[in-house]
């Protein structure tokens, strides 16, 4: 389980496939600090630890991982928001990221508000993922707040301290990226539809 706050941003620096796997070399000033088996949200997904040697780690996803989130389109220099699990006894800073994505988005667009930045957002609704004004979000494993949300549209506001310590600095119109929608929305979603 993750909350969403960045700890660091790692570097691509190696992929390498096999069959329907893809195997991910990072470097990041927190890789030396891991350990094999550990669980590490990257864009938002949580992925396992296979292999640490000093400021690099590595970890592997699956075919389902590579379809079903961005990280099938990581290339090497591409920047990857990273935060370790949370700890049960620490301060609960951002809201419940679980690693799971549950899809992708597409930027829309990219507005510059002297001192913060407007992101919007277009997901495909079909799924059943809702988002709810002044709920929360998770893009590219950043715990954020929606507001302008619609079916199949949001947008989140970005401070500057976000946009310069995770990869939202890199976000423009047409990039795609990982949406975890809010936890406690999904069921109330679900408990509603029956």
């Amino acid at each position: 389980m993750f909350t969403g706050i960045i700890e660091a941003l790692g570097n691509v620096v190696e992929v390498t496939k096999d069959r329907t796997n893809a195997t991910f070399c990072l470097e990041s000033p927190i890789s030396a600090e891991l350990k094999i088996d550990q669980s590490l949200s990257h864009n938002g997904v949580c992925l396992t630890i296979i292999k640490v040697d000093k400021n690099l780690h590595w970890v592997t996803a699956v075919e389902e991982t590579l379809i079903k989130s961005n990280l099938g389109l990581l290339k090497i220099g591409a920047e990857v928001n990273l935060e370790r699990s949370m700890i049960a006894n620490g301060r609960f800073d951002g809201h419940v990221v679980q690693g799971h994505v549950d899809q992708t988005a597409i930027c829309s667009s990219v507005q510059d508000r002297n001192g913060s930045w407007l992101f919007s957002f277009e997901y495909d609704p079909a799924p059943g993922n809702v988002t709810v004004e002044k709920g929360s979000i998770s893009v590219n494993g950043v715990s954020l707040t929606c507001f302008k949300s619609e079916v199949g549209s949001f947008s989140v506001a970005i401070i500057p301290y976000t946009y310069n310590h995770t990869n939202f600095h890199q976000i423009k119109p047409g990039t795609r990226v990982n949406l975890e929608f809010d936890i406690i929305g999904k069921y109330v979603k679900r408990l509603l539809d029956k």
